[in-house]
């Protein structure tokens, strides 16, 4: 998989408000939301665009089998 890599900082910025698109990430990769009916304005139920949900998914009433259903646009890098 040869994706294209992004920061934290530049994950926050694809927020819904500072950028239009929608972006999360997930275990190490980054997932464009954009298009989901089920992310509007960068907000998901209490979750927000632009970070990281893999802390956060245990909490999720669904399993991680969701994002199947979206292709990894990125790889999230690891600081340091």
């Amino acid at each position: 998989m040869n994706l294209p890599t992004y920061t934290k900082q530049q994950l926050a910025l694809r927020n819904g408000q500072d950028k239009p698109q929608i972006w999360v990430a997930y275990k190490g990769l980054i997932y464009d939301m954009t298009d989901s009916r089920l992310w509007r304005n960068g907000k998901h139920y209490e979750h927000w665009a632009g970070q990281d949900l893999t802390d956060e998914l245990p909490d999720a009433p669904h399993t991680e089998t969701v994002f199947e259903k979206f292709t990894p646009i990125a790889i999230l890098v690891k600081p340091g």
